[in-house]
């Protein structure tokens, strides 16, 4: 079990918690240490579409109308931190939150 996020990331320590309190054991993959690759982007994407973005984000508020109006894919990986936090990893199979 993988939890992608930020390991600042209030909603990702929380999950941390949650989860090894649930007796898993949880590997945090920091995205901004550990950029996720293509493959793992597409799978995201594919899970979760355009609910993948943290629009409420300060990197989202940041960006410019310009930005904002990219595809998710490239977003993602030019601002790994715009992923809404946190994913979970089981086998391959991904879930946003708890």
């Amino acid at each position: 079990m993988r939890v992608l996020g930020l390991k600042n990331c209030d909603k990702t320590r929380a999950a941390m918690k949650a989860l090894k309190e649930r007796g898993h054991d949880p590997v945090l993959v920091d995205i901004r240490a550990e950029p996720l690759g293509a493959d793992e982007r597409a799978a995201i994407l594919a899970a979760f579409g355009d609910k993948a973005v943290n629009r409420s984000s300060t990197t989202w508020r940041g960006l410019s109308d310009d930005e904002k109006a990219r595809p998710v894919a490239g977003l993602l990986q030019d601002h790994p931190a715009l992923l809404k936090r946190p994913v979970i990893e089981v086998g391959g199979s991904y879930r946003q939150g708890l």
